[in-house]
């Protein structure tokens, strides 16, 4: 059987997915207060059912559950579902957790929700049109009638434009040590695919350590994704970019009609 690039991407990664962020618990609230905001903004305050169908280790998930929503969190990656296990058990959180594709969603999760949430640029792990269609198709499929269904990607209208070569590098300086992540982009001349390569260095007293992962991802645009949900059946789709929202990414919200 062929390996498949991104599972490996993200079981590799899985063990250090945090070291992405500067402190990530303080991401893990932050991120849960600012989607909190946009979600009570388009469906209303209670405590809503939702599922996290790109969950990765937890970072949305952990955060919302904290705040009292009915979490059900699935990714593809079953290294990364187990990280997010483990993280919600620490945390006495009760979140049901499974292995399942977003594109796939109808078939591999039961019921449905009040929300459901796809975040930090997993949809740019849809290299094809027919793949983001099938991811947005499954999303609409597990939303309940009047729901919300609301996803974060990077600013990809700009950046299909400018093509850069390497993303800001990031310096944190944490009581354990210090860490630098650098982000190179290699973009292909055929299209809006780039092939990204992350080093995360680590200093451990005088001494470095270096670990590296690879990926290949699609700069997907606004209206691109605009166009799939709408196709897959719902409505109201609206942007809110980051000056507006608050939260890190441009986010996409739409409704499941009732």
């Amino acid at each position: 059987m062929a390996k498949d690039p991104v599972l490996d991407f993200y079981a590799e990664l899985a063990d250090d997915y945090h070291l992405i962020h500067d402190d990530w618990e303080k991401s893990l609230r932050r991120q849960a207060d600012e989607l909190d905001a946009i979600i009570r903004a388009r469906i209303g305050a209670g405590t809503h059912s939702l599922l996290d169908c790109s969950c990765g280790i937890g970072t949305q998930a952990l955060g919302l559950a904290a705040l009292g929503y009915r979490v059900h969190a699935t990714d593809i990656c079953r290294e990364l579902v187990t990280r997010a296990e483990c993280e919600a058990a620490k945390r006495g959180l009760a979140i049901g957790f499974g292995v399942a594709d977003m594109r796939a969603l109808g078939a591999e999760v039961e019921g449905v929700f009040d929300v459901v949430l796809s975040c930090d640029n997993a949809l740019a792990h849809m290299l094809t049109d027919s793949d983001l269609e099938r991811a947005a198709a499954g999303m609409a499929a597990k939303a309940a009638p009047g729901g919300l269904v609301l996803a974060s990607i990077r600013d990809y209208d700009a950046l299909a434009c400018e093509r850069p070569r390497f993303a800001p590098l990031n310096i944190h300086d944490a009581p354990n040590g210090q860490r630098l992540m650098v982000q190179l982009w290699d973009w292909r001349a055929d299209g809006p695919i780039y092939d990204l390569t992350m080093f995360i260095l680590r200093r451990d007293g005088g001494e470095w350590r270096m670990s590296h992962h690879s990926s290949t991802l699609r700069a997907v645009r606004r209206d691109e994704v605009s166009a799939a949900l709408a196709r897959a059946g719902l409505a109201e789709v609206a942007w809110r970019l980051p000056p507006a929202s608050g939260y890190y990414q441009p986010v996409v919200t739409a409704r499941k009609p009732a």
